[in-house]
């Protein structure tokens, strides 16, 4: 058994027939799209997706930040810059 990971689901056959209308229909919430009842895929409103991307970067920067405080710090003249 597989955990979907959605409120909202949809057969990929129901999909294909009508993607506006599952959109719709979700009002903004994700969709699990099922293949013989085992999700396959997620289907995210754009905005969505686009804050998902922009965490994941600032996760990355976190991380840069993270391991740039353990590098050995020196002092810099302003004039040397």
């Amino acid at each position: 058994m597989q955990v979907i990971l959605s409120d909202v689901s949809v057969s990929v056959s129901e999909l294909k027939r009508n993607p506006s209308a599952v959109i719709a229909a979700a009002e903004g919430a994700p969709v699990a799209v099922l293949v013989h009842n085992k999700p396959s895929a997620y289907l995210v409103p754009a905005a969505t997706f686009q804050r998902m991307l922009e965490h994941l970067d600032d996760l990355e920067l976190a991380e840069l930040v993270r391991n740039r405080t353990k590098e050995r710090r020196g002092k810099v003249a302003l004039d040397a810059l």
